[in-house]
């Protein structure tokens, strides 16, 4: 909390902190009163004022999925999340990320996403990180460098990602003690929550939990297990019972496209308490990859109209990772506004794209942004003028293939049959047939901002 407090001073921050807890239907307001006066930066006082007028209305959603977190949640943990999340890692911390960029020359990222182990205790069909060395584990001394160093360019969110980092749970729990301004993140398959964890967890209260899971039990255990849905179903309710924060990562393929993408299925996750949902669609990398398990383009194009109906509909936060490439300005990976380190070190642009030219042990955080790969891969950004087709993988694979070749980055996988022209090469047919749906909807979009432009514009004449 020393970032929040040096800025705010502690009695205003406890002012603040104790609105959570108190009458939220009343308070709400004021608490975004609050933050809209300690903002730094004009479009973060622009986004709470936004954030203001989508919580007025008394029936709107979203109102209601705040108030529901400020009711459910475990106190220590919206403390931490309003603290470490809200103030150091997005009001503060932004700024100073902005301020390091400027100096070095290149974008600092909002998040970090770090593996601290390759082991897993699943071997789920089609896992990205499936062709990893499984006996990788990234010492507990280098994750706590790279937080440091992290926190020293205003990065106060850490992700972690596996192999399963449940595996290591006592290091993360020390790691989340030890740096107790950061907010953490970590995607886990929830086979290893128990009830001492969960209760660590409520203790420090910096730490959400995202869950994978592929729909309901059938689909979810084909592809991670049977009895897989079940230790979910009872990981979910005893987070739940500890008020700490928690949601679902879901990847949709061709297979489970209709089921995750129901009524049904996100009606469920509300009630199991899942305050977000994590939308993934099927990348062919890792163990087993294989292009015809993607989600179709008409299935992609299904699933970006279903999650704005969920927007306006459910009380549950979600994002569709791709199909949002325009609220992102496209492509966030190489560093821009996240990188992925993985177990073995080696510095990557992103869980998807398993080439590198460095590793982490070698350099410090700042210089590894810094690095041949990184340069190329943000030269390029966005890698497309439409930011329904952000990716420089499935969407636009021919940017892959430039900026490995031309930083000389090497694959970090154990193998890569055809290198990443063979990677390439096989996501071109899918990338021109979702380049067709994408354009079409791009221009559906533009033609109905403009027509709402020339309607204002006729209003305002008169």
């Amino acid at each position: 909390m020393a970032l929040a407090k040096a800025y705010i001073g502690e009695q205003v921050l406890k002012q603040g902190l104790r609105f959570l807890s108190q009458n939220p239907e009343r308070n709400i307001n004021i608490l975004l009163d609050w933050a809209e006066r300690i903002a730094i930066l004009k479009r973060h006082k622009e986004q709470v004022r936004a954030i203001k007028r989508i919580l007025a209305p008394e029936d709107s959603v979203w109102r209601k999925f705040a108030i529901r977190m400020l009711k459910e949640c475990n106190p220590r943990v919206k403390e931490k999340l309003a603290v470490n999340f809200f103030v150091n890692a997005s009001l503060l911390g932004v700024a100073k990320q902005e301020q390091v960029a400027r100096e070095i020359g290149m974008s600092v990222p909002f998040t970090l996403l770090i593996d601290p182990t390759a082991r897993c205790n699943l071997r789920c069909t089609g896992c990205w990180a499936g062709e990893y060395e499984a006996k990788d584990d990234l010492d507990t001394a280098t994750i706590d460098r790279i937080i440091s160093e992290g926190k020293e360019m205003g990065i106060y969110f850490i992700v972690m990602s596996g192999g399963e980092p449940l595996l290591r749970k006592d290091d993360i729990l020390a790691l989340a003690e030890k740096h107790d301004d950061v907010a953490f993140m970590v995607y886990t398959n929830a086979t290893l929550v128990d009830e001492k964890f969960a209760e660590d967890l409520a203790r420090l209260g910096n730490v959400v939990m995202a869950i994978s899971l592929e729909g309901f039990e059938e689909a979810t255990d084909n592809r991670r297990g049977k009895g897989v849905y079940k230790k979910i179903m009872n990981a979910m309710d005893l987070l739940r019972s500890k008020g700490i924060v928690f949601g679902a990562s879901t990847t949709y393929m061709r297979s489970n496209f209709e089921e995750v993408s129901s009524d049904a299925f996100v009606d469920m996750l509300v009630e199991k308490g899942c305050r977000f949902a994590w939308y993934f669609t099927y990348i062919p990398v890792g163990i087993d990859a294989d292009v015809e398990l993607m989600a179709t383009p008409e299935q992609r194009a299904r699933m970006f109209q279903r999650i704005q109906y969920f927007r306006k509909t459910r009380p549950i936060f979600l994002i569709d990772f791709w199909n949002d490439g325009e609220a992102s300005n496209g492509c966030i990976a190489g560093g821009k506004r996240y990188l992925h380190i993985n177990a073995a070190g080696e510095i990557e642009p992103c869980a998807f794209i398993h080439f590198a030219t460095h590793n982490i042990k070698g350099l410090s955080l700042k210089e590894a942004l810094q690095t041949p790969l990184m340069k190329s891969y943000q030269k390029r950004q966005p890698f497309n003028t439409n930011l329904l087709r952000p990716c420089p993988l499935i969407d636009n694979p021919e940017m892959l293939r430039e900026i490995v070749e031309e930083s000389g980055a090497h694959s970090t996988q154990k193998r890569l049959d055809g290198g990443v022209v063979g990677l390439t090469e096989s996501l071109i047919g899918y990338s021109r047939e979702w380049g067709e749906k994408a354009d079409a909807i791009w221009k559906q979009k533009k033609e109905a901002a403009n027509s709402n432009i020339d309607e204002q514009v006729a209003v305002a004449s008169h």
